[in-house]
């Protein structure tokens, strides 16, 4: 799996909702190494479908905190809403071949079906429009409401292999239903967004953050729905605060911004970077001094988090495992 030789197209793909933090430049750096290190092409696509979050000061801020770093891609950037027409055509046509379905609950609804447990990923939908109407224009005459749509998830379990976690076995009709496909605004879900994007960029290899490993299930599914490829998976550990939290992007003294304001160098962060994922030591050095020395399976698994004052990662203190896990 991790042979220099095997060349599988890669992504980076930051959502410009916030500045970057360490914990993104830990991902990007991973995910730019796995690619570069085996001479792979990767493309840079910047996730802007939330509308609410993203603005062009966070795009602006993205790019640069990622040539700061030093990492490069192939081709010109795009923004992902630049292509929203694929998504929902590929949606509508799930729905033709029976496989979507027009949905007109409310979130407040579906968070008090008595048959939808809140879990982590939230309540579970109950499929409670499913079979109800013949398409939207049926849901929306009938309800009197904009619809949403649905993918109708199979039965029983799926399974993947992540490459640095391992085999998974998720039945994505237990842990989140009939997962959106459009929003009642007919906008792209995150998950319908991503499946196409990467199947238009002949992404071969996603390299993304930890948080993310409990969606793939899911976006396995569309893509055997929609007849693409699976990409081979690989989610890195996170970075966590000093409570083992992962961080967030309003997360204090812990942007690239904020840790250039400081004077601190990106050559220190590409260094403290490179020792936590398997690396020989080096206090600092640009992202091509460690290509050759890069692979996945070398990478510790369980958190780290970011000590500022010394610009160095640590276990943090309620971490269990030794200090080389």
């Amino acid at each position: 799996m991790n042979s220099k030789s095997t060349a599988a197209a890669g992504r980076l793909a930051p959502s410009p909702s916030g500045r970057l933090h360490i914990g993104h430049a830990r991902t990007f750096l991973v995910a730019w190494w796995r690619a570069r290190s085996c001479q792979a092409k990767l493309t840079l696509r910047i996730e802007d479908l939330d509308a609410g979050r993203c603005n062009q000061e966070h795009i602006d801020g993205v790019l640069e905190d990622l040539e700061w770093l030093g990492l490069d891609w192939d081709g010109q950037w795009r923004l992902q809403s630049s292509g929203l027409e694929p998504m929902r055509d590929q949606a509508l046509k799930l729905a033709t071949r029976g496989l979507a379905y027009a949905c007109t609950c409310t979130r407040k609804e579906i968070a008090a079906a008595q048959s939808a447990p809140h879990g982590e990923e939230g309540p579970r939908y109950p499929g409670t429009c499913r079979g109800l109407y013949k398409d939207l224009d049926s849901a929306r005459l009938a309800s009197g409401r904009e619809p949403a749509l649905r993918v109708q998830v199979p039965e029983g379990e799926l399974q993947f292999v992540d490459q640095l976690h391992g085999a998974r076995c998720v039945n994505v009709q237990q842990t989140s239903g009939d997962f959106p496909l459009l929003t009642r605004g007919g906008e792209p879900s995150y998950q319908l967004a991503v499946v196409v994007d990467d199947a238009r960029d002949g992404v071969e290899e996603v390299v993304r953050g930890g948080d993310l490993l409990d969606v793939t299930a899911r976006q396995i599914v569309l893509q055997r729905l929609l007849g693409y490829s699976t990409p081979r998976y690989a989610h890195v550990p996170l970075i966590v605060d000093v409570h083992g939290t992962r961080l967030a992007k309003r997360s204090a003294g812990l942007t690239l911004a904020e840790l250039r304001a400081r004077g601190v160098r990106p050559t220190q962060v590409v260094g403290a970077v490179a020792r936590i994922s398997g690396m020989p030591a080096a206090d600092e050095g640009n992202p091509r001094d460690f290509c050759a020395s890069f692979a996945l399976d070398r990478i510790p698994t369980g958190p780290w988090w970011f000590d500022t004052d010394a610009s160095s990662f640590r276990r943090p203190p309620a971490w269990p495992g030794p200090a080389g896990d």
